[in-house]
């Protein structure tokens, strides 16, 4: 406790010593796990802003890559930092998965620093609390909800299907025409596999809650059966862009796609803007990317500073909602107000924030998950 007290001062004054608008010059190292995308979102959005706030501040922008193992090296550069003994680490600001979040609270790598935020205030889902089971309140603040959902091209889909169970029937009826990327080639194809096993589980909540029992894995032989039975009706895509792009020339109908990358690329004039989305019963799993705070960054007081100006309600609305279509991090109602109409109509077009409430799941929680990507390669893609 006094360890972490020792550390809370040290925010407090840093936090006021910058207030004092000392001109010392910083260089805000931050490593930005995920998609290009969010490497350009800071280097070329954000940090301008943020130097123009802050003019003795140069904001340096590090990629790692998509994907948990984006975050893996993100964790791994930290225990190195870590493991030097150094009193001032080099980076000073992380964005990383839940999977990173767990990996990195787990070794101490990251430190509590949202009671400082007045941001986390206007948080209104749950992950910001609780990442793949695992308690993550205080470490972590959400810089954005991606979601997955099925695409569908209404020239060929009249009526899409509104539920796995009716997804069932209409590949059956319309064989090699629904397309996904398995679990090798992208999170969507991940989220549409996590989603059947809600569906087809006796114990959904259990699955995205704990505890981990093995117990609650004893329909699961059946229910991957089932699932290899309807890997013989689809077309198994290239990957998250290969699904898009199979559906924009009309190789396919149907796929899970991830909601934010779909609409940024009917945007940039690559995807066939008549095409729609679904977001089927009894659901499918989304996920946050998370601002952390190295337990000992150099510049810590700026990296707070920079997750209230991504966070912050009218920098929310321009950047991630209208700029790179993301769900918010923070409640829709803060954020709706400096949106246009056009914008907010854009990203609730297909799917309603009740339905985005009602149908988006959590990610199950971590022991599980991993079970259910073993699961999948033992049962179905063998």
């Amino acid at each position: 406790m006094r360890k972490l007290c020792g550390v809370v001062m040290l925010i407090i004054a840093a936090v006021l010593l910058a207030q004092a608008d000392i001109p010392i010059k910083v260089t805000l190292t931050m490593m930005v796990a995920g998609d290009q995308n969010m490497v350009d979102f800071f280097q070329y959005e954000i940090a301008p802003e943020f130097e123009k706030l802050y003019p003795n501040v140069k904001v340096k922008v590090v990629g790692t890559g998509p994907g948990d193992a984006g975050s893996q090296q993100i964790i791994q550069q930290l225990q190195l930092e870590k493991d030097s003994g150094k009193d001032k680490w080099a980076i000073d600001l992380v964005v990383i998965h839940e999977a990173g979040a767990i990996w990195a609270i787990e070794r101490g790598l990251i430190r509590q620093y949202t009671d400082f935020l007045t941001t986390r205030r206007l948080v209104t889902m749950k992950t910001a609390e609780v990442a793949l089971g695992v308690n993550v309140n205080g470490y972590v603040m959400p810089m954005f909800h991606s979601q997955t959902a099925i695409a569908y091209n209404p020239r060929f889909v009249k009526n899409p299907p509104k539920s796995y169970a009716e997804l069932v029937e209409w590949v059956k009826k319309n064989p090699k025409k629904f397309g996904y990327n398995g679990i090798k080639g992208g999170m969507s194809g991940v989220s549409f596999v996590f989603g059947w096993v809600y569906w087809k589980s006796k114990n959904p909540d259990v699955l995205m809650n704990g505890p981990f029992d093995e117990k609650y894995m004893e329909d699961w032989p059946q229910i991957y059966a089932e699932l290899k039975e309807f890997n013989k009706y689809v077309t198994l895509t290239s990957g998250n862009a290969g699904t898009l792009d199979a559906l924009n020339r009309g190789e396919i109908w149907m796929g899970p796609v991830w909601v934010d990358m779909f609409y940024t690329w009917i945007r940039e004039g690559r995807m066939d803007p008549n095409i729609r989305l679904i977001l089927p019963e009894p659901g499918m799993p989304g996920q946050p990317m998370y601002f952390a705070i190295p337990t000992k960054a150099a510049n810590a007081d700026y990296a707070l500073k920079m997750i209230e100006l991504v966070t912050s309600p009218a920098v929310h609305a321009k950047y991630i909602v209208d700029r790179f279509n993301w769900y918010p991090a923070i409640g829709i109602e803060y954020v709706s107000p400096y949106l246009s109409k056009e914008v907010f109509d854009r990203l609730y077009r297909d799917i309603k924030e009740e339905e985005l409430l009602k149908f988006g799941k959590r990610m199950p929680i971590a022991d599980y998950r991993t079970r259910m990507l073993e699961a999948y390669e033992k049962w179905v893609e063998k």
